[in-house]
């Protein structure tokens, strides 16, 4: 019924709408009366018609039920409903990194190296990355009873978690990658996104920095807005960001505002197949102007301007009503097949932002997959941090760490031969130290360590650096 629902909303537009709606009621209403069970009307108008009728458009024309539209509210204001924790995932595993203070999670009494095993009665052992990652985003919409295992206790331990609101921070990483070098890491983009970027930059050193490194890595987006005020950071006042063009509306060129002070220091932007919408736009722009070097993969290639519209029951729909182009004119949105928009990109082009210089993360070896997927990095990080051990006071890996995680392993039959240990040893003792470090200094810490071994962030630092 669903499908047929949706034909009559996206048919032939010259078809009288007055005679295509009375089809749809009239179908509905034998559905409704002769069907073998009951038909739920939500079900059938949110998650069959509205839907379908959009898809025909393109894949980023949507149907917002309650709880989307809700969730899409949350983010344009900065805040969402959370347990204050950061963990790590791996395949049926969810492992506390950190408890953020004030929050859900620290008054509970989650400590760092806690394992949970088990949310709301469900367990975690059997379930991928994407699962764990989609179990937990709805878990922490309500109230949630998760089942810990911790190394000091014989048995599970049982927390009752109460989500709240808490401020999202979408700037979630800055710290220094040498003196006078600096690094931040812009997750999505937010109402509050521009000043928090601001805030950062000015925390590493202002304008006396001599360079900065922006990872826009795995950032899907969001809200247009502080991707335009952040992008006019780093570009002289006058000087076009985009253009938006539209059969619906006037071609229109957004510019940097005049009296905009900017930062000169030079750029370098990461970004990858996960990058897209604002964060493709900010990197487009200060490419074309020549004021960032950009590194990695190319990027997702979405360029589309949506307009949300807000309906009745707390609904709404994000409707795709122009394109978006770089300064040089560069449409970024990548082809779109079977969709009504497919005419308005080239086929010829892939889309998205293509880098400077392409650089691909490395891919793992036998034992360094083996060493990530058993979660021995991390569990070892807990009984050693629990036990007193692991950092000097001058916050380096005691000397004989190596080697008891060697003993570690032995003793859990990863036996790896003295060639392959001495080959993949510094990348094993960067790992254990970013694992220490995420329990015993938090996380920004453990990046810290993480992106000395990165390429892709070490080849942004030699752009700065020439």
């Amino acid at each position: 019924m669903l499908p047929l629902l949706a034909f009559f909303l996206a048919a032939d537009p010259l078809i009288d709408l007055t005679e295509s709606v009375r089809k749809l009621v009239e179908v509905y209403s034998i559905v409704e009366s002769q069907a073998a069970d009951p038909v739920n009307p939500s079900r059938a108008f949110y998650g069959g018609a509205l839907p379908s009728m959009l898809r025909g458009l393109d894949p980023h024309s949507i149907f917002l039920d309650p709880d989307q539209y809700q969730q899409l509210q949350e983010m344009t204001s900065s805040a969402q409903k959370g347990f204050g924790s950061i963990v790590s995932i791996l395949p049926g595993r969810v492992i506390v990194l950190q408890t953020l203070p004030e929050t859900p999670s620290s008054r509970s009494g989650l400590t760092p190296g806690d394992e949970i095993v088990a949310v709301n009665q469900y367990p975690l052992m059997n379930l991928e990355p994407e699962q764990l990652i989609q179990l937990l985003s709805e878990a922490r919409r309500q109230e949630a009873r998760i089942l810990v295992r911790r190394a000091s206790s014989p048995r599970l331990l049982e927390f009752v978690l109460v989500p709240e609101t808490l401020a999202s921070a979408s700037v979630d990483r800055a710290f220094h990658l040498q003196p006078e070098i600096g690094y931040v890491r812009i997750q999505n983009f937010e109402v509050r996104t521009a000043a928090e970027l601001k805030a950062a930059i000015e925390k590493l050193g202002g304008s006396q920095l001599k360079g900065l490194v922006i990872d826009l890595r795995n950032n899907p987006g969001g809200v247009i807005e502080p991707a335009l005020e952040i992008t006019s950071m780093f570009l002289k006042p006058g000087q076009s960001i985009l253009s938006i063009r539209g059969k619906s509306r006037k071609e229109e060129t957004i510019q940097v505002p005049e009296n905009t002070v900017h930062y000169s220091f030079p750029v370098s932007i990461l970004i990858n197949g996960k990058t897209a919408s604002a964060a493709e736009l900010v990197t487009a722009a200060l490419q074309d102007h020549g004021r960032a070097k950009v590194i990695g993969e190319r990027s997702f290639g979405k360029g589309l301007v949506q307009s949300v519209y807000p309906l009745s029951d707390k609904t709404a729909i994000a409707l795709t009503v122009a394109f978006y182009y770089s300064p040089k004119g560069r449409n970024i949105q990548r082809p779109l097949q079977n969709v009504q928009l497919a005419a308005e990109t080239d086929p010829e082009d892939r889309g998205g932002v293509i880098p400077d210089f392409t650089i691909f993360p490395p891919a793992l070896n036998r034992l360094q997959a083996v060493l990530d997927a058993s979660a021995a990095f991390t569990t070892f990080a807990t009984e050693t941090i629990r036990s007193g051990l692991g950092l000097t006071p001058s916050k380096e890996l005691l000397p004989n760490t190596m080697d008891d995680f060697r003993v570690w392993l032995s003793q859990r039959r990863i036996q790896p031969g003295i060639s392959e240990w001495t080959a993949n040893s510094i990348w094993i003792e960067s790992r254990l130290k970013q694992e220490i470090y995420n329990q015993a200094l938090g996380v920004e810490k453990g990046d810290e360590v993480e992106a000395a071994r990165d390429p892709q962030v070490q080849r942004a630092l030699d752009e700065l650096l020439r």
